[in-house]
């Protein structure tokens, strides 16, 4: 029986029908499981963190290489399913709950086919954060090409700012979208990220992680104005002021999109006082 077919059969027995809004959709290729598994090059020390586990695919090769899976998986069916699969595993543990929503247990790495629509929240609580986890995670194409491609204008946007601050992509890789069923309308791409060696101590604190954040989706959408215009809009400031404020701190009022990375939190500092939530 072929990875789809078996999928189909478990979902007939449980009597489930994937739920697009949740991202339920199935790997049922084990030969691109098996390559996710060699990319989180796991050891046995490793405590891991796998997010919508759905049927399991990927916990079967983990449960084999690490000292512990914690697996979140919002629908309750699949948690009894997946206890009884692994029930002679000792260092898996299944943890019914929306990820959004629940205390997350302390992890090494995030292994994980993540549901997408919840992609840039999942990301903010998981890696944006002192000490973060590794991450292998699968995100959309698009999404991955932001945050890989940090010179390109075209991609340049939210999350090519906020995932870098807080974390370094190293490695990438493209999956079919007929690894999966149901057979996503999106392309995929495996991504592995690793926590930066030195986040900024300005993003530490949480209130001003929460303003950096807010501040970086406040002004993206004028990315193609220069800074003293972008701020006008989002902030309302007078421009003038705006200005001041850039030249006082040798700011060159330049484009937004050709920015560095530092150059926002940078921004977000000198602003914070004028804070638009």
């Amino acid at each position: 029986m072929n990875g789809m077919n078996n999928v189909q059969l478990i979902l007939k027995q449980l009597k489930i029908r994937p739920k697009k809004n949740l991202g339920q959709n199935f790997l049922i290729d084990k030969n691109i499981a098996k390559k996710i598994i060699i990319e989180s090059e796991l050891s046995v020390n490793d405590v891991i963190l796998e997010i919508g586990p759905g049927l399991g695919v990927l916990t079967e090769f983990l449960v084999e290489k690490v000292n512990k899976i914690y697996a979140v998986e919002i629908e309750s069916k699949f948690c009894t399913y997946l206890s009884e699969k692994f029930s002679e595993w000792d260092n898996f543990k299944i943890i019914n709950g929306d990820i959004l929503k629940i205390k997350l247990p302390k992890c090494d790495k995030v292994v994980s086919n993540i549901p997408y629509s919840i992609t840039g929240p999942l990301l903010e609580k998981v890696f944006f954060k002192q000490n973060p986890p590794q991450g292998i995670i699968t995100v959309e194409k698009n999404i991955a090409q932001r945050i890989f491609f940090k010179e390109n204008y075209k991609n340049f946007s939210r999350i090519t700012i906020t995932l870098n601050s807080f974390m370094e992509p190293v490695s990438k890789f493209n999956i079919s979208r007929n690894c999966f069923y149901p057979t996503p309308n999106v392309d995929l791409t495996l991504i592995k990220i690793k926590p930066k060696d030195n986040i900024n101590p300005f993003l530490l604190k949480n209130d001003n992680k929460n303003f950096f954040l807010k501040f970086v989706a406040g002004i993206m959408p004028y990315k193609n104005k220069n800074i003293a215009n972008a701020l006008k809009l989002y902030l309302g400031n007078d421009k003038e002021k705006i200005l001041q404020i850039l030249r006082k701190n040798n700011f060159k009022n330049n484009k937004i999109f050709s920015l560095k990375i530092e150059d926002f939190i940078e921004l977000s500092k000198l602003f914070i006082t004028s804070k638009k939530i």
